[in-house]
């Protein structure tokens, strides 16, 4: 009987801890590798065109814990592109703050090392867009989730 009710008891534990860390393991998170899909520009708020990324053309971010670091590649440019730095995500913001990247970013970051967007991110995508200086909607850069 002792070991039926032991049983028992470690078969309810399990079940409720098991179900507290399903909760939180279906929070949304930045982190991992994304790829570039399309662009959009926007009239204010609403979505006027898509652009698609043209052929060649690749643009992977890779975000961990705090660490962001970005590349491109465009076939008509024999050097690439790259960025390095950290990140926040807060209110439906990202804040990326590069620290280095290549000779052209470099030269970039004399003026501009903070760069913030709104945020909509989803499971598998995300999109980063930028707003002008009173809150309309630009331009963003759509990604979609390769690992």
């Amino acid at each position: 009987m002792r070991k039926s009710v032991l049983l028992f008891t470690l078969i309810v534990v399990f079940l409720v801890v098991g179900s507290f860390t399903d909760r939180y393991s279906n929070t949304l998170s930045i982190e991992g590798t994304w790829e570039l899909e399309s662009f959009y520009n926007y009239d204010g708020e609403n979505v006027l065109d898509t652009i698609e990324k043209s052929d060649g053309y690749r643009q992977v971010k890779m975000y961990s814990k705090e660490k962001i670091m970005w590349t491109r590649y465009v076939p008509e440019d024999p050097n690439g592109r790259f960025g390095y730095g950290s990140y926040k995500v807060s209110d439906g913001s990202l804040i990326e703050v590069i620290e280095y990247g290549d000779d052209e970013m470099m030269k970039a970051l004399d003026t501009m090392r903070n760069f913030t967007f709104e945020l909509i991110l989803k499971e598998d995508s995300f999109s980063q867009i930028t707003v002008d200086e009173e809150g309309n909607r630009t331009f963003s850069e759509n990604y979609k989730r390769i690992d």
